[in-house]
């Protein structure tokens, strides 16, 4: 089983991370000052909720293959990427991702022409065998080295360097993003999951709420929370500024906010194990409907039945058998709002996961990290 570790990096158009300056090997950037939001939710929790209420027949079954959006990665991409690995193991995306078209416009973040961004990026590797797994959190402030891409809708994007990685996803979408981490990792994205700021609330709702503890009190008027130390039952709207916050707690920096995003996912997946669900078909039809409209999937997933099997081979992995680790970064010395890559480091994290190995402690020993691990438990 994977032990856990815990470092955390940064974000594109926001102020980005926040700390104290040190030096880093790698490219030196000016500083970017657009403010972007973020959210993550893990793909296995929204494909959990999809199998729970994906067995009805008839009219609630093509509604929910209505419900999701799709996008065909392989069709974009070609051929021009890493081998798949054939031993058991996969290794999913997952973007949380914003807009300010329709009802995720009251919620903040997007750009003011409706199109979307991604905040939040992890990797989940999910093992041989199916009962662990490891996530690795990717900063939204690395800056990285874009390849060329082709979108979706057939248009091809030039190579940049130096640039900040979500601009991958506001360049190009979702083929572009799978594009960019499978250059940085070198390992084939197996799925893609994208999760809406609006969908993600809806989820937390539909849920009755996330259960969570405080060590310290969260303020953050920018992401409209306000927590005392102690327990909490967040609805969607704490969650989604739980999961935002970056000023509220710590050093302000948003390798703290990855601390926090990766504590609310273990609470999440405790919820969402022991709330009953299969004793409420309502409930269950509920979720289903509100996770497939909150999801965009690569083709592969497009339907019910391809969640319902994809969920199916990894509803057995627990929160204890989960590590959450964040890309070894470290501070870029000429601008201490932007990270770069930890290149011997990193090469340890994506070498494990190639060869389906527990990612070792000395791959985020030493790599910049926030103040906000202890702040946040499964309540």
């Amino acid at each position: 089983m994977p032990a856990e570790s815990t470092p955390e990096p940064g974000i594109p158009g926001e102020p980005g991370t926040s700390a104290p300056r040190h030096r880093a090997k790698g490219r030196r950037r000016k500083a970017r000052s657009k403010r972007r939001k973020g959210l993550l939710i893990t793909a296995w929790v929204a494909a959990g909720i999809v199998v729970l209420g994906g067995t009805g027949a008839g009219y609630l079954y093509f509604k929910l293959n209505g419900n999701i959006k799709s996008v065909d990665i392989n069709q974009a991409l070609g051929t021009d990427r890493p081998t798949k690995v054939d031993n058991g193991s996969e290794n999913i995306l997952v973007l949380g991702s914003d807009t300010r078209s329709g009802s995720n416009e009251k919620l903040g973040g997007g750009t003011d022409d409706g199109s979307a961004r991604s905040d939040t990026a992890m990797v989940v590797h999910v093992y041989e065998g199916h009962k662990s797994a490891s996530v690795v959190s990717i900063p939204r402030d690395t800056l990285v080295e874009r390849p060329s891409c082709t979108d979706a809708g057939g248009v091809t994007h030039d190579a940049a360097s130096g640039v900040m990685f979500n601009s991958a996803y506001s360049t190009g979408g979702a083929a572009c993003a799978v594009k960019t981490v499978e250059s940085m990792s070198g390992i084939r994205m197996d799925h893609y999951i994208e999760v809406d700021f609006s969908g993600f609330e809806k989820l937390i709702d539909d849920l009755g709420g996330v259960k969570i503890t405080t060590t310290q009190d969260i303020n953050d008027p920018d992401s409209h929370l306000n927590l005392k130390a102690g327990p909490h039952t967040l609805d969607g709207e704490q969650a989604l500024g739980l999961v935002r916050t970056r000023h509220g707690v710590g050093d302000g920096s948003d390798l703290g906010r990855i601390q926090l995003q990766q504590a609310f996912i273990k609470a999440l997946m405790n919820q969402v194990k022991s709330i009953g669900l299969l004793t409420s078909p309502t409930k269950l039809l509920e979720l289903a409907d509100t996770a497939t409209n909150a999801i965009t999937t690569d083709s592969d997933l497009k339907s019910v039945n391809d969640l319902v099997s994809f969920a199916s081979g990894l509803k057995g992995i627990s929160s204890s058998k989960m590590t959450m680790v964040t890309m070894p970064v470290q501070y870029d010395s000429a601008n201490a709002n932007r990270v770069l890559v930890d290149e011997a480091k990193d090469k340890l994290v994506w070498d494990a996961l190639r060869n389906d190995q527990v990612i070792p402690k000395s791959a985020t020993e030493g790599t910049a990290t926030g103040t906000a691990k202890d702040v946040v438990s499964a309540g």
